[in-house]
């Protein structure tokens, strides 16, 4: 086993029918851990059995796995992860505890800190040491106007790390790592809250946050038939479609699609805005995009200042013109 794990990663088990392989942001919190080099990093895996995705979290960087499994867990209930990762925690004993800001994220990793009588930095996107060790957090503020970088003092350091804003490193099949069972004695009685039913939304395509290109609309657009070309262009860049909040509490789109403060956080590869102010709410859930690509006749738009590239004109004009030069230079 390796010397002392100086940080874990509370890791997520997959939905699906991969029952037993690694949740994507998982993936990219042990990379960040990785990142750090602070040590070696330790990845908790908790549910009826975590099967192959030990070696999974192996191949992908973990140097030992730390294995809870138990009936409790099954549909991985909140109360049941914590108290999985807690005694986790007093077996491993880490200096930095990690883990994903998604939804079983947010709902676990407050608690974990609580319990350990620490604090959390949430909603990271990047990670680093200073000169004495401690965890320095980067998160965005003022509704992503802004950054912030917190020195961690509690021990364990606990953050929650954005999706996306770490790629996985590249699987290496032939890595080699110790699987520790730990013994959580999870008793039934600590589950409050069940699930009794998972409803599965039809989605068409790519789900936003896989996504590598995004291409959004907002009011701008002035109604629902202009997202029918934002589809197409979006189709022929092999990425998916996006709104802002004022495009979904219209009608125009369904709530899927809204990204920002109050949707979804995209951290894709290009996201192209179309006739989209800016607002903060909705640059909170895309600012941590490579590049952001604004098209807008509004010239003291907001969203020029967080854009890499922009376009001031009229939309119904810019769109298709790109749309052309694009097909030519795809065919």
């Amino acid at each position: 086993m390796a010397d002392g794990n100086p940080i874990l990663v509370i890791g997520e088990l997959a939905d699906g029918e991969l029952a037993d392989a690694l949740a994507p942001a998982t993936l990219g919190a042990i990379a960040a851990a990785r990142a750090l080099g602070a040590g070696p990093v330790g990845v908790m895996l908790a549910g009826p059995s975590v099967g192959d995705a030990a070696q999974t979290a192996i191949a992908h960087g973990a140097e030992v796995v730390y294995a809870v499994e138990s009936p409790v867990l099954a549909d991985a209930p909140p109360d049941a992860v914590v108290a999985a990762a807690a005694a986790t925690v007093a077996v491993a004993g880490p200096r930095i505890v990690l883990g994903a800001k998604t939804l079983l994220g947010r709902d676990v990793m407050p608690r974990l800190a609580f319990r350990l009588g620490t604090a959390l930095a949430s909603d990271c996107t990047s990670l680093a040491l200073d000169a004495d060790g401690r965890l320095l957090a980067t998160r965005p503020t003022y509704g992503g106007n802004a950054d912030a970088t917190v020195r961690c003092l509690g021990t364990p350091a606990v953050a929650s790390l954005r999706p996306g804003t770490v790629d996985a490193l590249e699987a290496d099949p032939t890595r080699t790592g110790d699987v520790v069972a730990v013994d959580a004695a999870i008793d039934a009685s600590v589950v409050r809250t069940r699930s009794v039913e998972r409803v599965e939304q039809a989605a068409e395509g790519l789900r936003l946050e896989d996504a590598r290109v995004i291409v959004s609309g907002g009011r701008g657009l002035g109604g629902p038939e202009p997202f029918e070309q934002l589809e197409a262009l979006a189709s022929l860049l092999g990425g998916a479609v996006g709104a802002s909040r004022a495009a979904c509490d219209a009608g125009w789109v369904p709530t899927s699609y809204q990204v920002g403060l109050t949707g979804k956080t995209v951290t894709p590869e290009l996201y192209i805005a179309v006739g989209i102010s800016g607002a903060s709410q909705h640059m909170a859930g895309c600012a941590n995009a490579k590049a952001i690509v604004a098209i807008n006749k509004d010239a003291g738009a907001n969203i020029f200042k967080d854009a890499r590239f922009g376009v001031i004109g009229d939309w119904a004009k810019v769109l298709p013109a790109f749309a052309e030069q694009l097909h030519e230079l795809l065919d």
